[in-house]
C-alpha cells in the first residue's frame, strides 16, 4: 500500500476522543488549539485484523482472569526473526504494562538507593525521572553532534563508568529523540566497556521496528551474545509504538540469564502484583502474526513526510537544521542558527501554533531544538511547514 493510500485509509480525527495527544493541550501547554506533534503515539488506527480480533473478543462479553495465550510466543518469535533478526526464547519474557513502567520496576529491582546509572542525554525525559525518583544517582554520558550526526562519546562514557561506580546503563536503541540507529560496532565498544566495567545493561528497544530505508537495526541480544554478555543485559520493548497500542497496556521485559530472571521474579513477588491484559496481548498477537505488510506501509508514510520536512525547510528556512532520521517516527530539529533560544516557545507555539517537545526536556544541553513527531498526515506536515514560514517572514521581516 502506498503512503497516500495509507493515510486515507487509517488517519483518524482524535479531537474529543480523550486522546491525551489531542484532548491534553490545554493542561500540557495552556492552549487547546494547537496542532499536535508531541507525544509519541501515532493518528493512525490499528489494522483492521487487530480491530476484527478485539471485537470477536469483546462479543464474548467476559473479561476475566486470563492466560498468556500460547500462541503469542510464536508469533513474537516469528516477528522477531523476520524483522529483527534476534534470537529470542520463550522463558525470557516477561510482561509488564508499558516500558516506562518496566524501567521503574527494573530499577527498583537490581539497584539500591544511591547507585549510580548512565544515561546518554538528549534521550528520552522518562529516563531521568525513573532515576532521580527512584533516590538513584544521575550519571551521564551526553552524546556528541558531529558533521556524520550523533555519536557515543566512548573514552567519556568509559570515564564515567569508572569514577562513579556505575552499577546500570540504560541504552535507548533507535535513540530517541535524536533518531540514530546504532551500528553493530558502535554497541559492541559500549558493550564491551561495560563489560569490562561488570555494568548491568538495559537496552529500550521499543522503536525496533521503526527503521527507515538504507538502516538496519541490532539488537543488544545479538551483541551480548557475541561477548558472552547475556548475564548482564535486559532489553524492553512492545508492540505499542510500532502499532499504536500504547493504551492497551502491554510490554515486554526480557531477561535471557536464569539468575536475574530469579532475581526479577523475586522481586515482583513482593511488588508487582498485576494481572496482563487480555486486550493488549491479543492486539500484540495478531499484529505481530499478520502486521508485515501494515508496518511496511506505515514506515513509507513516516519516511514521506520526513523527506518533506527535511526539503522544504532546507529550501526555505535552511537555517534550520533537521537530523538525520534513521529510526523512529521522531524528527528532530536544531533551531538555534534560526531563533534566539529563549524566543523558541514564542515563535513556535505561541505563534506558529504547534505543540512539539522542547529541547530542554531531553537535555539542558538542547534548548533551541525540538521534536516532532511525523506519524501523521502529510496534510499535518505541510501545514506545519507553512506555519513555519509565516513565522519566519516576520523574523525576516524586523530585521
Amino acid at each position: 500500500m502506498e503512503a497516500t493510500e495509507f493515510v486515507q485509509n487509517y488517519y483518524q480525527k482524535r479531537y474529543q476522543t480523550d486522546s491525551l495527544k489531542w484532548d491534553g493541550l490545554e493542561e500540557r501547554y495552556g492552549d487547546g488549539k494547537l496542532l499536535p506533534l508531541w507525544v509519541a503515539d501515532m493518528d493512525f488506527s490499528v489494522p483492521p485484523f487487530v480491530q476484527e480480533t478485539l471485537k470477536k473478543r469483546i462479543d464474548h462479553g467476559i473479561f476475566g482472569y486470563s492466560l498468556v495465550p500460547t500462541s503469542y510466543f510464536s508469533a513474537y518469535e516469528g516477528w522477531q526473526r523476520r524483522h529483527e533478526q534476534t534470537a529470542f526464547q520463550k522463558d525470557w519474557l516477561h510482561f509488564t504494562t508499558g516500558v516506562v513502567q518496566g524501567l521503574y520496576d527494573l530499577i527498583s529491582c537490581f539497584t539500591e538507593e544511591d547507585d549510580q546509572i548512565i544515561i546518554q542525554p538528549p534521550v528520552y525525559y522518562p529516563f531521568f525521572d525513573a532515576i532521580k525518583k527512584q533516590k538513584r544517582q544521575l550519571v551521564t554520558s551526553n552524546l556528541v553532534e558531529t558533521k556524520a550526526g550523533y555519536q557515543m562519546d566512548l573514552a567519556g562514557f568509559e570515564n564515567q563508568l569508572i569514577n562513579n561506580n556505575v552499577k546500570l546503563f540504560i541504552l535507548c536503541s533507535p535513540h530517541n529523540p535524536v533518531g540514530r540507529v546504532w551500528t553493530k560496532a558502535e554497541l559492541t565498544e559500549v558493550f564491551r566497556l561495560c563489560k569490562e566495567n561488570d555494568v548491568l545493561v538495559i537496552s529500550d528497544e521499543i522503536h525496533s521496528d521503526l527503521i527507515l530505508p538504507g538502516y538496519s537495526f541490532v539488537s543488544a541480544v545479538t551483541i551480548a551474545e557475541e561477548l558472552n554478555f547475556l548475564d548482564h543485559l535486559i532489553v524492553c520493548n512492545a508492540p505499542s509504538k510500532t502499532f499504536n497500542l500504547a493504551a492497551l497496556l502491554n510490554a515486554h521485559i526480557w531477561l535471557p540469564d536464569k539468575d536475574l530472571q530469579i532475581q526479577y521474579q523475586d522481586w515482583a513477588n513482593k511488588h508487582r502484583q498485576t494481572e496482563n491484559s487480555v486486550l493488549g496481548q491479543l492486539a500484540g498477537l495478531t499484529a505481530y502474526d499478520k502486521g508485515d505488510d501494515w508496518l511496511q506501509s506505515l514506515l513509507s508514510v513516516i519516511n514521506q513526510n520526513y523527506q518533506l520536512l527535511k526539503e522544504q525547510l532546507g529550501k526555505n528556512i535552511p537555517e534550520i537544521k533537521v537530523h538525520d532520521l534513521q529510526g523512529t517516527y521522531l524528527a528532530w530539529l536544531d533551531l538555534r542558527n534560526w531563533l534566539k533560544t529563549p524566543e523558541t516557545k514564542s515563535f513556535i507555539q505561541e505563534q506558529a501554533g504547534l505543540a512539539i517537545d522542547y529541547g530542554e526536556w531531553f537535555s539542558a544541553e538542547t534548548k533551541g531544538f525540538i521534536r516532532i513527531n511525523l506519524a501523521t498526515s502529510s496534510d499535518n506536515i505541510k501545514f506545519t511547514l507553512n506555519r513555519l514560514y509565516e513565522v519566519n517572514r516576520k523574523i525576516k521581516g524586523g530585521k
